[in-house]
Parts: C-alpha cells; structure tokens; sequence
C-alpha cells in the first residue's frame, strides 16, 4: 500500500518538468513529469530511499529529506506544510461536536437586510444565511453544502459560474482540512461523493494541490428575476471555530448595486433556480 506521503510525492512530481528544475529531457518520457530518480538526485538523497518513501515502504523521514523534498518538487508554503504533516501524522482527534454558528455572528448577520452573507463550516455546509444570501442563490441556505452544489448540482454553473482558479482553490482548501484531520469520516465521505460524481473534482484533487481558505474576490450571478449580478465578496475566518463568513456586496452607483437592492428589498426575495 503506497499510503498518503507515497501518493503525494507521486502526484507532485508528476506536476514538475524537468526543464523546471534545469534537467535535460532526455527524450521521450513514458510518465509526466519528473523521473523518480530525477528527485531523488535533486534532493540529494538515494533512488532506492526515494522509492521506499513513494512506495510506502519508508514513511518517516527526517526533517531535512523533507525539506529537501520540498525543494526538489519547487513546493509552494502550503504544499510543504501539507508535506510536513503526512511525514508527521497528528494522532487521532476525538470526536468533534456539532458546528453552532456564534449567537452574536447570527444576529449580525441577520441585521444585513440589503447584504447577502453566509457562515459555512469545516465541511463546506452552510451554517446560517440571511434572507439576502438565500434570495441571491438557492444553494445559499443552511444545511447545503457548498461543495456538492458546485461540483454535482447541474444547474450551479448557469446561475453561479466559477472559474478554474476558483474552482480549484476550493479543492485546495478541502484537501488542507483533509490533511489536518484525516481520520474525519464527514471528509472521507465528501471526497469520495465528490470524486464519485464529477470529473472535474477527480482531475483537480488529483493534482494534490493544497491550500487555505481566506481572501475574496469577484463573483459573477445570473439571477432570473433581476439578471447578471457582478459582486464582490470577503471570505472571513470567525475567531474560536472552523468557520467562514462570506459577504457579498456591490459596487456603490452599480447597476448591480440597483439589482441587489432590489433583490433584498421587503417581498422580493425570489431566490434564482439553478436551471433558470
């Protein structure tokens, strides 16, 4: 069994060419990427215990092969620190209670009458909404899952479309909590949903790629009562949990601005249809 460092490393390498790390391509390659013996030379440590550490066979290397490794594969900050831990698993959490969203984030929350937002939790399930968040997209209510509606709800891409980099961010992020809790079933059993039902999540978590969540950024929304809404949106990690609060907003003056209102106003939250 190759188990999760032996995968890593595998998938990392597979994402490095050789003109990356000033090696020749010395012709055809029958894999993407680099050679494992290739890694082995940059890291400065034997093919043999390269190929014991990517087979599984050797799981614990010191903190300086890591490093190493970490240099050889051109690994970003996260992807190093996602390495470190599968060379240093964490021992088993006890079990986790359920998620309650902070009475005081709900009623401030719920306070933004004309401003859409909405607390998510570790497993990307929305926590709490108000009724703004709910009128700008039916997939922002609580006790939906972020995840499933983007990567299975064949109607999400129409009314909320993302882009790869987006995309893949939120892979990112569920592969970091995966890797800071692997022994969480609530994961394992979204990741396996996830890879079971879309391509797309397949091809992007096979890239291992690793991140955080945090920032904001652009969205773009096709409402069917008050059409294209370009908003922008803060994603805020809430002190003490392993929560997230997003907030969306427009542009002052916008025509999206005048949208929104409208959207939020008293009787007119008509939440988009995913297929409209």
């Amino acid at each position: 069994m190759t188990g999760p460092l032996g995968e890593y490393l595998r998938a990392r390498r597979e994402l490095v060419g050789p003109a990356e790390v000033g090696l020749p391509p010395h012709g055809r390659r029958r894999v993407p990427g680099l050679r494992r013996e290739e890694v082995a030379l940059l890291a400065g440590i034997s093919a043999d215990y390269y190929l014991r550490l990517e087979q599984g066979r050797d799981r614990n290397p010191s903190d300086q092969v890591v490093e190493a490794l970490a240099r050889a594969l051109r690994l970003d900050t996260d992807a190093t620190a996602h390495l470190r831990r599968l060379a240093r698993p964490t021992p088993v959490r006890p079990t986790r209670r359920p998620e309650r969203v902070p009475v005081g984030i709900r009623r401030l929350v719920d306070s933004w009458t004309d401003t859409p937002a909405f607390v998510y939790g570790r497993h990307a399930d929305v926590l709490f909404a108000n009724a703004g968040a709910t009128a700008l997209a039916p997939f922002f209510v609580a006790g939906t899952n972020v995840l499933r509606a983007v990567f299975l709800d064949p109607g999400a891409p129409a009314a909320y479309p993302l882009d790869e980099a987006v995309v893949a961010n939120a892979v990112a992020s569920l592969r970091a909590l995966v890797a800071a809790d692997p022994d969480d079933p609530r994961l394992a059993d979204l990741v396996e949903e996830l890879s079971r039902g879309s391509d797309r999540f397949r091809r992007l978590w096979a890239r291992y790629d690793v991140g955080v969540r945090s920032g904001g950024g652009l969205r773009t929304f096709h409402h069917p009562r008050v059409g294209e809404l370009h908003l922008r949106y803060e994603k805020l990690v809430i002190s003490g949990t392993d929560q997230v609060l997003v907030i969306y907003h427009a542009d002052p003056g916008s025509a999206s601005a005048a949208a929104l209102r409208e959207l939020t106003r008293p009787g007119g939250n008509v939440s988009a249809s995913p297929g409209g």
